[in-house]
């Protein structure tokens, strides 16, 4: 049988071809067809390139045999004439140039022909079912069309064991999951709907929504469900990158950054996946490109104190330390969470030793995948739907976390990490259960009428983090609890001053009410950032009251452990000093977003570092008349 008429057949060298007219033609389509990022980056080691150029071609063809020449009939006939192709190549005597090329890559990694027939059986099923009852049976269909297209990778990598395939399938799977949730009107052109019915049920909707392209809060509940399941398979599948070869961590860490960037794009046009396809602009995918270079970089930069770092080990002997990996996997998964969030935090963890470290990557890890449930933009606000979305992922995580106390770690890829930081370092569970209910609080109460309120927030969400970390830093003096709680509410108080208008934003006040009539301001002066003199006065008031909280809870620098103190100086003195940036300002928290810059976060750790720091001078004290007009209403603040 001769190749179809095909747009991808248009340069495609003859029956028989040499080696290099047929790799020629692998390298054509690869850098030609359209894709929403790269098949692969000028970061790939150049051996590899022409044989990722040959894999893909084998996937195109098989794809567009499936989508592109007609009929049903037509196209399992061509699929079939492809697998006869395909037992050709593996018997020795390939013909088509796509295979011709492909044989080279198969004898030398030693590919298995399953992955190549599985990728068929998945077009095949294509051609017969367009409807999936339950997530499960959709996530059966990706086991066959897109989870072996990364073990594919993983063979031109060099790599054979499970615990990097089971990273690779949830990857995968997350990348075709973003393809379906951004092409919901293309499939359904063409006959398929790859939205489970059940989840569309579970929402109110029915297929004839979809062919009615009906986008209202109903849809945008249900994408917005499927777009966080989406984002947990990133997530599991994270620590991939991190266990390869230097020289392949940006091509692997590109394919999640590039589903992610989809999944954002989804987000950004309010979920309306019905209306328009969402895509990655030019700058998008240079700028992905940008932060995974970066990543590596700091990664690279990093000091690693473990003579043997997962990634050897599972290379030495992958079946004989199975078990092990999935602790270093998470872990590294953590690093990942924390790393990509570029919080304060992570910067100062930089402070301490490996295993500290690591533990409060696991913390924040878990901390951070906690607040992103409630703090993740609403597609209309006011919705039920998602509101009631979002209170059923907070229980979901309050029963993870019930189960990684017990043992199960199951639920997801961070928990492992998080189960063994918990134990080593003896942290109460009851604090991570008030983390949580802090951000309940954050669904149901958008405004605190007095500051004893307002504290009892700022306990659940920040006092808690001062707690869980103070007993990774370790500590023996009985007062150090409460010293952690109060410079933990001092951090939450300076996110509060800084963070006015984002939070308005998000429909939350966080200003006491009774705080506000006092200075006799208004919630409109708020919304229109005003600086009135009575609101400049407020605004005095509430530092104030956090430099109280900060001069009291610094004082448990000198009652850690000697090899946390550095850490600990460092978050105080970077935290203090945006209060101080606001103070500098006059209180004008609305016109831009208060922030240090690199260069004095990097001076500020950089002391921490080499010992230039000490206890004394976190909160550097002021003469109250060098202030500007109005100043002798604060005491100390930060240099």
């Amino acid at each position: 049988m001769h190749s179809p008429d095909l747009e991808i057949a248009a340069s495609l060298p003859v029956p028989g071809c040499s080696l290099a007219e047929a790799e020629r033609y692998t390298h054509w389509l690869a850098t030609h067809h359209y894709e929403n990022f790269h098949v692969v980056s000028r970061m790939l080691p150049r051996h590899l390139r022409r044989h990722f150029y040959n894999v893909y071609a084998y996937c195109r063809w098989a794809d567009d045999l499936a989508d592109e020449v007609g009929s049903t009939e037509q196209a399992l006939e061509m699929l079939d004439w492809w697998e006869g192709e395909l037992n050709l190549c593996y018997a020795g005597r390939p013909s088509h140039p796509v295979f011709v090329a492909l044989a080279e890559t198969i004898a030398e990694f030693d590919i298995p022909a399953q992955p190549f027939r599985d990728l068929l059986t998945a077009f095949r099923q294509d051609q017969t079912v367009h409807r999936y009852q339950t997530w499960e049976d959709l996530l059966a269909y990706c086991r066959y069309s897109a989870n072996p297209v990364g073990r594919l990778v993983l063979y031109l990598c060099g790599y054979r064991d499970s615990v990097r395939q089971r990273l690779s399938d949830a990857t995968c799977t997350a990348l075709q999951l973003a393809n379906f949730w951004q092409d919901v009107a293309r499939d359904w052109e063409k006959g398929r709907l790859y939205i489970p019915i059940g989840a569309l049920q579970r929402h109110g909707l029915a297929v004839a929504d979809i062919e009615a392209r009906v986008c209202d809060r109903r849809y945008v509940a249900l994408m917005t469900e499927l777009v966080a399941r989406t984002r947990e398979l990133f997530a599991e599948g994270w620590p991939l990158a991190a266990s390869v070869d230097a020289r392949l961590r940006v091509d692997i860490e590109l394919f999640s950054r590039g589903g992610l960037a989809i999944l954002d794009a989804i987000e950004s046009m309010g979920y309306n996946t019905l209306a328009k396809r969402p895509s990655i602009g030019t700058l998008t995918r240079v700028l992905l490109f940008g932060r995974t270079l970066a990543s590596r970089v700091r990664l690279a930069l990093t000091p690693h104190r473990s003579s043997t770092p997962a990634r050897e080990r599972i290379a030495a002997d992958p079946a004989a330390i199975d078990g092990r990996t999935t602790l270093d996997q998470s872990y590294a998964g953590c690093r990942s969470v924390a790393r990509n969030a570029a919080s304060n935090f992570y910067y100062a963890f930089y402070m301490l030793p490996r295993p500290k470290r690591d533990a409060l990557c696991a913390i924040y890890a878990f901390m951070r995948l906690v607040d992103d449930v409630s703090d993740s933009t609403e597609g209309a606000t006011g919705q039920l739907g998602e509101l009631a979305l979002k209170q059923a992922a907070l229980s979901r995580w309050r029963a993870l976390l019930d189960e990684c106390i017990a043992g199960n770690t199951t639920g997801h890829t961070i928990l492992p990490a998080f189960a063994d930081a918990i134990k080593r370092y003896g942290i109460p569970s009851r604090y991570f259960h008030d983390l949580i209910s802090g951000a309940e609080m954050d669904l149901q109460q958008t405004n605190y009428p007095t500051f004893e309120a307002l504290q009892e927030y700022c306990y659940r969400v920040a006092g808690t983090v001062g707690l869980t970390c103070l007993h990774v830093f370790g500590f023996q003096d009985p007062h150090a609890p409460e010293l952690a709680e109060r410079l933990g509410i001092a951090f939450q108080l300076t996110n509060i001053l800084r963070d006015i208008r984002p939070d308005l934003e998000l429909g939350r006040i966080y200003l006491p009410a009774e705080d506000l009539a006092r200075f006799g301001c208004g919630i409109q002066e708020l919304k229109r950032g005003d600086i009135t003199p009575p609101m400049r006065e407020l605004l005095r008031f509430e530092a104030e009251r956090a430099w109280t909280f900060y001069r009291e809870g610094v004082q448990l620098i000198s009652r850690l452990q000697a090899d946390s103190r550095a850490a600990l100086w460092a978050l105080a003195r970077i935290y203090s000093t945006l209060l101080h940036r606001i103070e500098e300002r006059d209180f004008d928290v609305f016109s831009s977003r208060v922030r240090l810059s690199a260069a004095e976060k990097a001076q500020i750790l950089f002391r921490a570092r080499v010992g230039l720091w000490s206890e004394a001078d976190v909160l550097e004290e002021r003469d109250r008349n060098r202030r500007r007009l109005g100043g002798a209403f604060l005491g100390r603040r930060a240099s």
